[in-house]
Parts: C-alpha cells; sequence; structure tokens
C-alpha cells in the first residue's frame, strides 16, 4: 500500500509472498536474484527451500499449489535458471497448479544489450504460463506480484511468472506490500436457476446418469459438495486420473466404477458408453480427450466448469452450467428428486464385480516367490499398508498406468499424478513439497513411486529431501528401460528402439545422500521389505525388479497419439 515511507522492493515482495498466504519458497540462488534470497533469510517464517535444479523447484511449487490451495513459489535467477523452470511452469498450468515463479533478470540498462545471462525470459515462459510480466520500474512490483497471485488463483488454475530486474529488486518504493485479503480471487456463483432446473429434470428422466469427475473437481472443497449431493442422491461416479479420491470409502462399493484415461479399455469407459446422461464435472480434454471416451459423438453431455467448453466434434454438451462447481453441484443436489440407483442396474452390477475381480485373481494365484515383483502384487501390499489420508506420488511411466488404475484413494489430493502433461520427474519433488506442508513438517510418511527412467530426472532431490528431513519413502520401479515407451513401440511397430538404460544401483545411490536403501528383487520380498522401508523413519528408497510382462495387456485397446 502507498506509504510516505520508502522501502527496499526485494523487502516489499517478501512481504507479499508471506501476505499471500506462502510459508514454503523453492529455488536457486543467482547474481540476479540474491537480494530475494537475502530478505528471505531475515524472515522468520518463511521457510527457504534450497533446490538441486530449477525445474524441480517449480514441481514443488505446484505441488504445494495442488495440496493446499494456495500458489505454490519458485524462484530462479536470470539466463538458464529461468530458462529451467519452463517444464514445471507448464505442467502447473496444464493440470491447475497455481504457482508463481519470481525470475531474476538483468539491470533494465543492460535489457537491450548482449551481456552476461541476457535472455528474453518473459518470451520463453509466457506460453507456459497464465501470465508472464515484468517490472519496469519499482513502484510496479507489489501490484505486479499482487496480479500474479490472483491469476494464478483464479480457475482455472495454472502458472504465473515475474521478471524482476536485478536494479529493481534493490531499490526502493512507496507502495507497500498489499494486506492478506487483497490476494483472494473473486468467488463464482452458481449457475442461473433455469438452467440448474433443466438438468435437474435430465437427471431424474436419465436411466443411467454417469458422474465424471475431473480434475477441477479435485479440490477438498468440490469433493465435498460431491459427497453431499452422492449423501442424497447415490448416481455412478467415474473419475480421471487426477480426480482420485473423490468418492468415500463408504460409498465406493456402491457408486464408483474406476478411473479412465490412456487406453479406452476400462470398466468406466463401457460405463460411460451405455450412458445416456454424461455430466462433467471439472472436466478437462488434456487429462483425457473426449474422441478417446466418446468416439462415436453420441453420448449426451452437461457439462459443469468454471469456463465454457472446449466445444467440438466428441464434446458437445447439450448444456452448460458455468459458474462455482461447489455451488453449482450443491444446487443440483438440492433440486433433483430423482437419481437411477447404479446399484439395482444389472450391467452396473456386473462391472462392479469387474472393477475388483483383478484382486480375486491374484488371491488366487499368487506369485511365485523367486519370480520378478508383479506390478498388481505390489499394488495389493502397498494397499493394505498405508493409511487412507498417507499422501501418494506417482511418477509417470508404466508404473503411472498401473497405480492409477488398480491403487484406491478415498480422501481428496492423496494420490497425486501428472496427467495433462504425463511430465516425467514429477514423483519425488511433489512428495518432498507434502512432506514440507504437513503439520508440523515431516511428521507423516509420504510415499512416491516411480520408474527407472522417470527418477533420474530428479534423483538430485534426494539430497534436498535428506537435507531438510522429509519422511519419504520412494519406490524405485526398475526394468533398464522406458517401458511406456517400449510396449507401445513394438505394438506400433513390432520392435523397439532407443528405450535402453543400462543399470544403476539406486541402494547406494540413496545412501551416498544420506538416505537408507532396500533391495525388492523378487515377489517374495515384497511383504517384508516393504514394511522395512515405510517403517524408516527419514529418505528411503527402495529398488523394484518390476516384472512388466503383462502391461501390453492393459494397453489392449485405443493409444492416444499423444501419450509417451
Amino acid at each position: 500500500m502507498a506509504s510516505q515511507e520508502q522501502q527496499q522492493v526485494a523487502e516489499i515482495l517478501v512481504e507479499s509472498i508471506y501476505n499471500a498466504g506462502v510459508r514454503l519458497v523453492f529455488g536457486i540462488p543467482g547474481a540476479k536474484i540474491d537480494a530475494i534470497f537475502d530478505k528471505l533469510r531475515d524472515h522468520s517464517e518463511i521457510k527457504l527451500i534450497v533446490c538441486r535444479h530449477e525445474q524441480n523447484a517449480a514441481f514443488m511449487a505446484a505441488a504445494v499449489g495442488r495440496i493446499t490451495g494456495i500458489p505454490g513459489v519458485c524462484i530462479a535467477t536470470s539466463g538458464p535458471g529461468a530458462g529451467n523452470l519452463t517444464t514445471g511452469l507448464i505442467t502447473a498450468t496444464t493440470e491447475g497448479d497455481p504457482v508463481v515463479a519470481i525470475i531474476g533478470s538483468v539491470p533494465r540498462l543492460m535489457s537491450t544489450k548482449h551481456t552476461h545471462q541476457s535472455m528474453k525470459a518473459l518470451d520463453i515462459l509466457r506460453p507456459a504460463s497464465k501470465m508472464a510480466t515484468g517490472i519496469d520500474v519499482e513502484d510496479q512490483a507489489a501490484e505486479v506480484l499482487l496480479s500474479c497471485f490472483r491469476t494464478a488463483s483464479t480457475s482455472p488454475k495454472g502458472s504465473c511468472v515475474m521478471s524482476l530486474p536485478m536494479d529493481v529488486a534493490s531499490g526502493k518504493s512507496k507502495i507497500h506490500a498489499f494486506p492478506p485479503n487483497a490476494f483472494k480471487a473473486p468467488l463464482y456463483g452458481p449457475a442461473p436457476t433455469q438452467s440448474i432446473q433443466q438438468v435437474a429434470e435430465m437427471i431424474d428422466r436419465a436411466k443411467l446418469p454417469v458422474l465424471f469427475l475431473g480434475q477441477r473437481a479435485s479440490s477438498a472443497i468440490v469433493v465435498s459438495a460431491v459427497r453431499e449431493f452422492l449423501s442424497k442422491h447415490p448416481i455412478a461416479v467415474v473419475e480421471t486420473f487426477q480426480a482420485a479420491g473423490a468418492v468415500p470409502e463408504d460409498m465406493a462399493q456402491h457408486v464408483f466404477f474406476g478411473r479412465v484415461g490412456l487406453f479406452r479399455n476400462q470398466t468406466g469407459d463401457r460405463l460411460l458408453s451405455k450412458s445416456d446422461l454424461v455430466l462433467t464435472l471439472g472436466y478437462d480434454p488434456a487429462e483425457y480427450d473426449a474422441s478417446a471416451w466418446n468416439p462415436n459423438s453420441d453420448i449426451n453431455i452437461v457439462h459443469v466448469d468454471y469456463m465454457s467448453c472446449d466445444y467440438g466434434a466428441y464434446y458437445h454438451p447439450s448444456i452448460e452450467l458455468l459458474g462455482s462447481l461447489r455451488e453449482n453441484i450443491l444446487a443440483l443436489a438440492k433440486t433433483v428428486t430423482h437419481v437411477a440407483d447404479p446399484a439395482s442396474h444389472e450391467f452396473c452390477h456386473s462391472l462392479s464385480q469387474e472393477l475388483t475381480s483383478w484382486r480375486q485373481t491374484l488371491t488366487a494365484h499368487t506369485p511365485a516367490t523367486t519370480s520378478l515383483v508383479q506390478p498388481l502384487h505390489f499394488i495389493s501390499n502397498l494397499q493394505s499398508r498405508v493409511a487412507k489420508d498417507t499422501t501418494v506420488c506417482c511418477d509417470v511411466g508404466t508404473v503411472y498406468i498401473y497405480m492409477m488404475r488398480y491403487f484406491l484413494s478415498y480422501e481428496p489430493r492423496r494420490l497425486l499424478c501428472s496427467n495433462g502433461q504425463q511430465t516425467l520427474g514429477v514423483g519425488l519433488p511433489w512428495a518432498i513439497a507434502a512432506s514440507l506442508t504437513q503439520s508440523p513438517p515431516c511428521s507423516q510418511k509420504v510415499v512416491s513411486l516411480s520408474g527407472d527412467g522417470g527418477f533420474m530426472f530428479s534423483s538430485q532431490e534426494l539430497a534436498t529431501a535428506v537435507q531438510q528431513g522429509c519422511n519419504i519413502t520412494h519406490f524405485v520401479w526398475n526394468d533398464e528401460a522406458f517401458n511406456m515407451v517400449e510396449f507401445q513401440e513394438e505394438m506400433k511397430y513390432g520392435r523397439s528402439s532407443g528405450i535402453g538404460l543400462g543399470g544403476v544401483d539406486f541402494v547406494k545411490l540413496v545412501e551416498a545422500f544420506g538416505g537408507r536403501g532396500f533391495e525388492m528383487r523378487s515377489s517374495g520380498e515384497v511383504e517384508g521389505v516393504m514394511e522395512k522401508a515405510l517403517a524408516f523413519k527419514g529418505v528411503s528408497l527402495v529398488n523394484v525388479r518390476i516384472d512388466y510382462g503383462m502391461v501390453k495387456e492393459l494397453a489392449g485397446g485405443l493409444i492416444q497419439d499423444s501419450v509417451g
């Protein structure tokens, strides 16, 4: 706010970050941004997490945004430091995670010169974010940062970038930090009453209505409204991968028909194709394109979201309810008079049995104790050993296909994955952020998983995890290859290329960083090794010798061109 007394810009920005509700900042220092780092050192209530790569700092900030709802903050210096944020920021923007990135830049006097670390960073980062803007004069600093926080927090949420010239950071301004209430993005209301009534009548008439939950329906506030609707009107539910955890355990066996994504061969896909009314709530085609789940373009769709739909040949809703997801689903709960109970539908009954049949098969045919670890055997054991409020972060790769299909989650944003960009390397950085956001920090075990390929994209952050005292168990499903690419190449071309990784001793690697390593070489070791690793307080890693022999059966349907 305006004041007669001038204050250093770097200090104003740090105070503003605090007023926005931020308590963790992730980044890597450099000469063009060190004024911010200097002021962060003096702030007793903001914890600075020094990362090993800027991309991972952006990943961690995005995870904070997804878990807490408050934009995560990452900081990088000019030149390659800023450029390295790109992948993390586009992942956050695509997947609806609020992030504010502050990047350093050369002094204004040098901005048109060919000088050290001079780069058009905003031109590079603008396509990866909702907004990317610079500060021209000191008095703009607080207002620009405020705009970044408000834009990042406005649905659809995403990343915003602010470029801070080195001389501006050390300069002074009479515009001080804005108060906390200034950072709150405006709220939405429900759609018009007439539209609510129309959709309610469509639900009343439908013989097999389905509630299709997408990534923007995954927040706790929206999930609470979904659960209120389900308690009054049990309706069949299908989730995208990022909507995992919306249906509570006591309702799941009656209304939950699985998650859909990647390959059109799931129980949820068959339910969608059979439905005479699909209500998409917070659906984003980046997760699962409509051409995959509505290939005949004949499903009757109602679009419920913050913004108008991406209308096209395969996604053309008969009506749209725009506004607050929470307010619209609560309004429908009050207006609907009858929902066809999926439990009484013969088709739904058969799908329910199919959804869980793999567990009975696994019980009847336990893998040989000397064989490599079977994915479903692993998942079954992990499911029984983690509490429903445990945060599980899954990296991209074949491990993600298995986990997002078969690992059950009953709380919102406890099973995390990258399903919009399918970005390799997110698992461990997200787990670090999840551990640090706990109260008190690092008090409960966080589980993360990756393939051996994806793990090497961010394995250096083991140092960060150990240094920050995180309580994480990370499982590496190791087949010494980029398996998710391999099996798709083999299905397309009859052979694979460019997928071999060779061996890495991950146990020695984690121990070199100060953590504890475990080997899980066979199915006979799954239970014992898993219990020891999860019981270890601190950072542990398990090298899992995985058998992907059955993976082609998982992909026995439509393969989207974007996968891999």
